[in-house]
This record gives structure tokens, sequence and C-alpha cells, in this order.
């Protein structure tokens, strides 16, 4: 059996786990409303922790608007649902085609930028989104926001289920994505733009195919968002709200797509999980991730990957051990 097909069938089996049991629970009361919507939180942030990463950490350019392009996701969704009459999965869909679109038309006059300059036009990008939404009351309802009723308010197991198997899909084919010729070139011009450009990888056109993958994941995170949630504001497009998705990159591994969907399920839970400090819970929350920047400035799992595979080879390759000595 390729080995390429092996792993995807290992990461299939067990996605399609991770998202039915888990919905199963919920759906018979197992798993109350509450830690549910935290579940399903964390997961609207791992995807867009997967989104800022494939922009920051694996083509090595530095986005803090992100927020920014989920919040044209969220807007476009409750537009094309309630004023177009599209169904809602459509409505998603093309909601995340043309937060791929705004991403296309950012990145083709900024990518030429690097560093500290690419950085400062994305969030003045994030916030002339968050102004522009606050403005077209007839679109985005104003600063007062805009509502959207669908069955995943209703049925947080569908609500689970989808938001866990989008994560997973996402995951899938980015993992067989940075193996192939277009990834591995994506990879060498963020370790070294110069030596990329004189072996004949066009460095504008490959950061270009990871801006916009990001801003299409970042499209699909904030329909998501909207379907979950059910009410949308402008201030997701703020300032604040990037950085949150920055974080969760960074304490993961800048690079680890699997470190940062781990640090985003953790960091969701911990901010719940200190609410009974109430205001104290801002000042504990930032310390905490000082704390682990000094011991771990790498982040949890640096540039390595969670590797199911790799767990499912092992653990069969203890079974066989076994077998033989019986």
């Amino acid at each position: 059996m390729n080995a390429n097909f092996r792993r995807t069938l290992i990461l299939t089996v067990l996605g399609l786990t991770f998202s039915c049991l888990p919905a199963l629970l919920i759906h018979f009361g197992q798993i109350d409303a509450y830690l549910a919507q935290v579940i399903i939180t964390g997961g609207v942030n791992a995807i867009m922790a997967v989104s800022v990463n494939m922009i920051t950490g694996i083509t090595g350019q530095l986005s803090i608007g992100q927020a920014g392009f989920m919040a044209i996701g969220a807007y476009s969704t409750i537009f094309f649902h309630l004023d177009c009459g599209a169904p809602l999965p459509l409505a998603a869909f093309f909601a995340a085609l043309l937060t791929a679109f705004a991403g296309f038309l950012i990145g083709f006059p900024t990518l030429k930028l690097s560093g500290d300059y690419l950085a400062i036009v994305t969030l003045g990008f994030g916030e002339i989104i968050r102004v522009l939404f606050v403005n077209i009351k007839q679109i985005s309802g104003g600063a007062n926001g805009r509502q959207l009723i669908s069955a995943f308010a209703l049925y947080p197991e569908l609500a689970f289920f989808t938001v866990t198997a989008c994560l997973v899909v996402l995951l899938i084919l980015l993992n067989n994505f940075l193996g192939s010729t277009y990834g591995r070139a994506i990879l060498a011009v963020r370790e070294d733009e110069i030596a990329a450009n004189s072996s004949g990888i066009s460095v504008f056109h490959y950061k270009m195919i990871g801006f916009v993958a990001a801003s299409f994941i970042a499209g699909l995170g904030g329909s998501l968002f909207a379907m979950v949630v059910g009410f949308v504001k402008p201030d997701i497009a703020s300032f604040n709200k990037s950085i949150d998705y920055l974080i969760f990159v960074v304490l993961g591994g800048m690079g680890s797509m699997t470190g940062a969907v781990l640090a985003a399920y953790v960091l969701t839970a911990l901010q719940e999980f200190l609410r009974f400090l109430r205001d104290y819970r801002l000042l504990i929350y930032p310390l905490l991730l000082i704390f682990v920047m000094l011991f771990r400035p790498q982040g949890l799992l640096g540039m390595r990957e969670l590797s199911l595979t790799r767990l499912c080879n092992w653990t069969l390759g203890k079974i066989k051990m076994l077998k033989t000595h019986r």
C-alpha cells in the first residue's frame, strides 16, 4: 500500500472517530451544552490558527490581519444566505472563495514587502475591514452586528461535527499539500528566499499561493463562526483578535500545524477555566503565556508535528511483538 495513501487513510479514520464520537456524546447529553460550546469554539479557533500558521509559519510572512479575512467570511456567509437565498453550506463555500479573492487582491501589491512592512499593511487591512463593516449597515448591520439563525445554534452536536470535520479535512489536505512539489517550494521560500530564487523558484508566486490559501481558510473559519455563534459584529476584525490567533501559532510552534491546533484548544479551554478569577483572569492569562515562552520559546512542538500515523504504526508494531513472543 502506498505510504501517502496509508497515512491519509489512517488520518481519515481517526478524524471520523474524533468527529462522530463526541458528537454522539453531546447528542445523548453526556457532554453538557457549556462544555460542548467551549470545544466548538476551540475548533473554530484552531481553524483560524491553521490559517495564521499557513502564512506565518509555513510561508514565512508576518501577518497580523487574519481577523479581517475572518470577518469577510462571516459577513459574506450571512449575505449569501439571507440576502441572496443560497443554502447555508453553499453560502459558506462562496464566502470562503470570496475571502480567498480578497486575499489575492491584498497580496498582489503587498507580498513584495516583507517583515515589519507586511505586518503593518496587514494590520491596516484588518482595521479598514472593521471600520468598513461598521459603516455599511445595509450588509453588516453596523456596529450592532447582524444575526444568523441556523440549525447549528439548536443542535450543538451538528455544530461540533461540522467544525471538527472541517478541521480534520483541512489538516489532511495541508499535510498532503506540504509534501507535494508546491509545498516543498513554499518551505524553500520560507527558509531562504535568495537561495530559492536562485534555484528557479518564483518567490512571489509561492508567497501568493500561501497567502491565498491562508485567506481561504480564514474565510472558512469566519463562516463557521457565524453559523456556530449566530451573531457577528465588526469587532471580530479587531487587532486583538488577530493577535489572539497569532498567539496560538507562537505557543504551538511556528510551522507546526498540529501544534497550532493543540495550542488553540488548550488556550480556549484555559480562558474559560480562568473565568472564576473574574478581572484577575486578564492578568493571569498573559503571565502564563510569558512563563511558557520563557521556558519553551520554540513553542509546544517547535517545528515538529504530532504524527498519528507513526503512533498507529508503533502500536501495531508492539501488538505484533507481543503476538510473536506468545
